[in-house]
């Protein structure tokens, strides 16, 4: 590939950027896709009136959002995103923080170097090949290649400082977000799972006896986990039917038909007598078989009258058998993955060592779209392609249509084949038995990081047939040298790589095409009311999180070997902090907060890219004969390893357990100011497993429930998460 394919790659990409982001300029001012595109202000915040748009000004692009984006302060995205958010934003300002220091070094010292690394006539700019942008062009045993390894250690220096600051910062907000936010639940609360069944007494007997026993003085109550039943698929068919007639417009519905719902009074239709004795006569729960009712699992959360007590209860091992009577902390109440507290705990293990398979075999059949893909970059691959297809050789023969095959083409296909590994993986984390949304995202954010970097990167620079792939890995003590020949000469690909799934990306998430489509469709097709609680979604972590540290991996690898590609990931990245502020803002609801738990995923990925950047550096000053320079890469490895192990135990620990001193003091506080006895009966009614049908039905109706529903009123904003979601009272059972 010379310049000029390069550039006809990124004249295709700015183009459909300009136009996607042109758009969506457009179609934001539009009043019919507000709840697409201002999904968050309209489930959080009282609906206001807003200024008049004239038509013209409707329809023709502007750039407020932008400004908007830029001009938002942390302390914004932290009231609106919470931590996760704010974190989240840091793994873009420190992207772009590192990357401004390495491309000002590799394209003002390196570049020169690599360009001129070798005795040639060179041609031409745009018909230079890139090649001789990257360290390959250096000839061996120069003495220019010192500048390399200096390159290399200004970097890596300053990465690892950028990563000290954030972490420590991210950490102080972690520590901030326990001791500062009200009064929480799980912070109280422990989910036992594995309680030993009894002929003589019930699961929830069984933990009232136990609690009781061994921690007598701490313990308050528990609520069980009850499996699915007849009565379940009821309610959630219930659930369904009235979210649908909610949303029908009354023009469109027969009037004689005998309809019941919520807010009966503002429609025509008829109400059903809901007396309590036609109710008791059809729907007595003694009439259910056993099978329908609803039966106890081995799993329960328990409730503890300190914080400190639920830490000790949930770190301590609860029995000689640690099968049984096995405790963590439980996660926030909206953030319970209900489905996966039934799974008996015996099965958790067997589950994620089958999940673990299925993700490796997903992996490796993924070799065959990555090696078609990197067939088409190969001159001699699509010189086959024409022998054996013959109508295929004078098109291919066209100028603009070979660079776009060898330039544009294959990152493109690839980038499509990768939309199909987020949900494929989260439905292997759901698989797993994670207790929790947040430990399912997190678990899926790991599996898309590690699959993407095999395939994306390792398996695109060992290209070639599949067998030659695997034979290459399996001499691993040639790996720095492989990987010193492939990186330099791959680094056209990922330049490319950058332009198509990066760009493009960035300008289809903040796009939202599907969420645009399905808009599109029940308004003017199904003729419904589409009401914003209904397309809340919260923000893809497992998705865009692996996404922007593949980016970090590329630019830390082809920092010094390619430095061509670092003004390419540098607007990608300035990019990236708009749209996402953009989307955080206006787009994504909260609904619950891990308080920055995956910070250390970001951390260690990036100590890893350093340390195999500085690998291959390693490599190819072997390949160079460059002994002074390797001799150089190996203190500067030893120091990368001692830094990560530093932070891991400075850091790390306030990630995976809750500090007892500030918890103590949390104690201590509330028995001061006694709220106690408050906090105790809120902890009691946190933790609901029904539907939440009919607390949406005894909210917005005016008949009068049934005895059996009345107790769940206290507990709507449990149930409902976080205060700023009041205004709308949407179900969190819609947001997935």
């Amino acid at each position: 590939m010379d310049v000029s394919d390069l550039l006809t790659s990124a004249g295709i990409n700015i183009a459909i950027c300009v136009v996607l982001l042109s758009l969506y300029s457009i179609l934001r001012k539009q009043p019919g896709n507000a709840c697409v595109y201002f999904t968050r202000r309209l489930v959080s915040e009282p609906v206001r009136g807003t200024g008049a748009i004239s038509c013209f000004e409707r329809f023709v692009p502007s750039t407020g959002w932008i400004a908007k984006a830029w001009q938002a302060t942390d302390e914004e995205i932290l009231a609106v995103g919470g931590v996760d958010a704010v974190a989240f934003m840091r793994i873009v300002v420190f992207s772009i923080r590192v990357f401004i220091i390495a491309a000002v070094i590799c394209l003002f010292i390196v570049l020169p170097v690599n360009y001129y690394g070798q005795d040639m006539q060179h041609k031409e700019i745009h018909s230079e090949s890139l090649e001789v942008f990257t360290i390959g062009n250096v000839k061996e045993d120069s003495k220019w290649l010192w500048v390399h390894c200096l390159a290399l250690y200004l970097i890596s220096c300053s990465a690892c400082v950028l990563l000290y600051f954030e972490y420590k910062n991210i950490t102080k907000m972690r520590l901030a977000h326990i001791t500062g936010s009200p009064p929480n639940p799980s912070h109280f609360t422990v989910l036992v799972r594995g309680v030993p069944w009894s002929p003589d007494n019930s699961y929830s007997n069984s933990v009232e006896q136990f609690f009781s026993t061994y921690y007598p003085e701490s313990y308050l109550s528990h609520q069980m986990v009850y499996g699915s039943c007849t009565v379940d698929k009821l309610m959630k068919d219930a659930e369904r039917m009235y979210r649908m007639l909610k949303s029908i417009d009354p023009r469109f519905l027969d009037r004689s038909l005998p309809y019941c719902i919520p807010g009966g009074a503002a429609h025509p239709f008829m109400v059903l007598n809901l007396r309590a004795d036609s109710v008791s006569s059809s729907t007595s729960m003694d009439r259910l078989q056993p099978s329908q009712r609803r039966q106890e699992c081995p799993a329960a959360f328990v409730f503890f009258r300190t914080r400190y007590a639920a830490l000790v209860a949930a770190q301590v091992l609860q029995s000689s058998n640690p099968m049984l009577w096995v405790t963590e902390l439980a996660p926030e109440p909206h953030d319970v993955y209900w489905s996966n507290l039934s799974i008996p705990y015996k099965q958790v293990w067997l589950r994620k060592i089958t999940t673990l398979i299925a993700s490796v075999v997903f992996m490796f059949l993924f070799l065959l779209p990555v090696t078609f893909v990197q067939g088409l970059t190969q001159l001699e691959h699509l010189d086959q392609l024409s022998r054996r297809v013959p109508f295929l050789k004078g098109i291919l023969k066209q100028e603009f249509i070979h660079r776009v095959v060898t330039g544009y083409l294959p990152s493109v296909i690839l980038m499509l084949f990768l939309y199909a590994v987020p949900p494929t993986m989260m439905l292997f984390s759901a698989m797993e038995g994670n207790i929790s949304r947040s430990q399912r995202k997190r678990s899926a954010c790991i599996k898309v990081l590690y699959f993407t970097i095999w395939n994306v990167f390792f398996v695109n620079v060992l290209s070639g047939s599949i067998i030659r792939q695997l034979t290459v890995f399996s001499s691993f003590k040639d790996a720095p040298k492989q990987l010193a020949r492939a990186v330099p000469t791959q680094a056209t690909f990922f330049t490319t790589y950058v332009l198509s799934s990066g760009w493009a990306s960035l300008s289809c998430e903040i796009m939202q095409p599907f969420p645009l489509i399905c808009n599109f469709f029940r308004k003017f097709i199904l003729r419904t009311k589409v009401e914003p609680s209904s397309c809340a979604l919260t923000f893809p972590h497992h998705t865009e999180i692996p996404r922007l540290l593949l980016f970090v991996h590329i630019g830390f690898t082809c920092s010094i070997m390619a430095p061509l590609i670092l003004p390419f990931l540098l607007v990608f990245f300035f990019l990236a902090f708009l749209v996402y502020r953009n989307q955080i803002l206006n787009v994504y609801v909260r609904k619950y907060e891990s308080g920055g738990e995956f910070w250390p995923i970001v951390h260690n990925s990036a100590i890893f890219s350093l340390l195999l950047t500085q690998v291959i550096a390693l490599g190819v000053f072997g390949i160079k004969r460059s002994p002074v320079a390797s001799g150089f890469i190996i203190p500067l490895i030893l120091l990368t390893l001692l830094f990560n192990e530093y932070c891991r135990q400075r850091f790390s620990p306030v990630f995976k357990r809750r500090p007892a001193q500030i918890l103590i003091e949390m104690d201590q506080q509330d028995e001061q100011l006694g709220r106690k006895e408050e906090i105790h009966n809120q902890i009691r009614s946190a933790y609901f497993q029904n539907p939440i049908i009919s607390h949406q039905v005894s909210i917005n109706s005016n008949l009068p429930l049934s005895r059996n529903t009345s107790h769940h009123q206290g507990d709507e904003d449990n149930l409902h998460g976080l205060k700023s979601l009041k205004p709308f009272r949407y179900s969190t059972s819609s947001i997935r």
